[in-house]
Order: C-alpha cells, then sequence, then structure tokens
C-alpha cells in the first residue's frame, strides 16, 4: 500500500507527537515503576490513620478497615493494660513518615491467616515503589520479626532482626528486649 503525500505528512505529525508524548510522560514519573499511574492503580489503598508501628487504618472503597502487618511487632503504644513500651512512639513516628501520604499495596500471606483475633486484616504492606514496609520495620531496629505463625518471608524477617539485633540498631540500641511467653519479644526499657 503507497500512502500519499498528505497521510505521510500525518503519519510523521503523529509519531512527533507519540514520541513528544513518551518523553513528558517519562520526565513527569508516570512510566516510572511507583509513579502516579502505579499509585492510583486498583489494589492501592489510601490510610485513613496510623494506630501505631505496625497497625494502619485504611479507606477501602468508602469502608474504614484496620490492617496489621504481617510478621513484624512494634512495641506497644496503644494497647489496653500495658504501659507504652521502649521505643514504640519512635516506631509509630517511622511508620508514619515511611508511609506518609502515599498510597499502600496490600498483600495476604499464604500461610497464614486472612485476620486476627481482632478482626484486623493480617497484610504485607507494599509502598509504591515496591518497598516492603514490614521488612523494613524489622531491619532498622523499629520492630521485631514477629515469627509465632507458619509465614512465607519468616527466614528472610529471621534474617533481618539477626542483622539488626547485632548492629545494634533501633530498638536494640535502645532498650533491652526479653522473650516473652508467646516466643516474641517485649521492649523494655534500658
Amino acid at each position: 500500500m503507497r500512502l500519499t503525500k498528505s497521510r505521510r505528512g500525518k503519519l510523521v505529525i503523529l509519531v512527533f507527537i507519540l514520541f513528544v508524548l513518551v518523553i513528558v510522560a517519562t520526565q513527569s514519573g508516570w512510566l516510572r515503576k511507583g509513579g502516579p499511574l502505579a499509585a492510583s492503580q486498583p489494589g492501592f489503598y489510601n490510610v485513613a490513620y496510623f494506630i501505631d508501628g505496625d497497625t494502619i487504618v485504611i479507606d477501602m472503597n468508602g469502608h474504614q478497615e484496620t490492617v496489621r502487618f504481617i510478621g513484624v511487632d512494634t512495641p506497644e503504644t496503644h494497647k489496653p493494660n500495658t504501659p507504652v513500651q521502649c521505643y514504640g512512639p519512635q516506631a509509630a513516628a517511622y511508620t508514619k513518615k515511611l508511609i506518609g501520604a502515599q498510597r499502600v499495596r496490600l498483600q495476604a500471606d499464604p500461610l497464614d491467616t486472612n485476620r486476627d483475633r481482632y478482626g484486623r486484616l493480617l497484610r504485607y504492606i507494599y509502598l509504591s515503589d515496591g518497598s516492603l514496609v514490614d521488612e523494613i520495620l524489622i531491619q532498622k531496629g523499629y520492630g521485631f520479626a514477629y515469627l509465632g505463625f507458619p509465614l512465607e518471608r519468616a527466614d528472610q524477617f529471621a534474617l533481618d532482626q539477626k542483622i539488626a539485633k547485632s548492629a545494634k540498631l533501633g530498638l536494640w540500641g535502645s532498650c533491652s528486649p526479653s522473650v516473652n511467653q508467646y516466643g516474641g519479644y517485649t521492649s523494655n526499657a534500658l
């Protein structure tokens, strides 16, 4: 098929416009992993508010849902009949800063239950750039690896905790954690 001079001109203009659009989209971050398009994709949710370092409330299509992070336990700040634990306020503040106003993606663990005994959703929390919040909290010493249940990421979280503990990061350098009755840790002041 032979293009007329007029159609060739229109095709050249169309290709040029597409080229410019791709450059603009790339420069503005629209095509980057975690860019604005990723944040508006289904499966990403707004955080309505932060409860503490390992629990948030999300807006799930107009319904507020409490979500407990899988595999990490941060020191307590709001547990009834429990005093605020060492490094609890820092962990809560860090989670809030880390997530900020970003939308988060939730992922269940196929080896864990859907909800805990309090009715909270149990989920891994991902940022729009693919970072796993649960793991970052353990790596930086803001929380303990919570390994009392079977999890796909149990080995990685245990390794992350071992490294943070040996480097005395976060609560490992500021508190005196002790093993609790469930085999996890309790954050005590130094």
